[in-house]
């Protein structure tokens, strides 16, 4: 999996259970900072993607996953792991400083209604293919439980019985979140793949 967080790649092998082995660009050696140019998740996850397969030649698979809020336009999006950095509530990636940009961004909206959209990126010799996953929900007034990362204590999925993504147990947010939808698309085609 072309990505360096230790969160998202916990996640990935948690869905994925002992089916799969996943490594990491630390596995293969890998310890340059991918650049997400792109202006949609699908290219960034590609660029990734691309990257890793095009430098150390191997196949692999790469994520990117943008939390799209209605009232703000669809924002932050392909921006959603710099929002805080970008309207100067931090120096860099911070995930207290994005929840806190939104929550301030949020503070008049009559509508808190939003999504967390991920799109993994498969290469396989010279094949690409795309998988999506997509949750429904809505932003929180403040945060709230202990687990997860990112935006999960302010984002509460409309299939969550009224917690946010941080208060669920691990296996109950995998089962509904954008991340397990699109890494279960990849693992079915996979099986489907190997079985042919």
């Amino acid at each position: 999996m072309a990505t360096n967080n230790a969160h998202k790649l916990e996640e990935i092998r948690q869905i994925l259970g002992h089916a799969y082995k996943v490594k990491s660009m630390s596995d293969i050696g890998c310890t340059e900072d991918i650049p997400e140019t792109a202006g949609t998740l699908e290219g960034n996850a590609l660029q990734k993607a691309r990257y890793i397969h095009e430098h150390y030649g191997v196949d692999c698979f790469a994520d990117d996953t943008g939390l799209e809020v209605d009232a703000l336009g669809g924002a932050p999006g392909v921006y959603t792991a710099r929002f805080g950095a970008m309207n100067g509530y931090a120096e860099s990636h911070d995930a207290d400083a994005n929840i806190r940009c939104l929550l301030d961004k949020l503070k008049n909206a009559a509508t808190r209604s939003a999504r967390f959209r991920t799109v993994i990126a498969l290469i396989r010799g010279e094949e690409e293919t795309l998988f999506e996953g997509i949750v429904e929900g809505e932003i929180l007034q403040r945060p709230v439980g202990q687990g997860g990362f990112g935006y999960d204590p302010v984002f509460a999925p409309t299939e969550g019985q009224g917690l946010a993504f941080a208060q669920m147990a691990a296996e109950a947010k995998n089962a509904i979140s954008h991340r397990g939808r699109a890494t279960m698309k990849l693992a079915n085609f996979l099986t489907a793949e190997s079985n042919n």
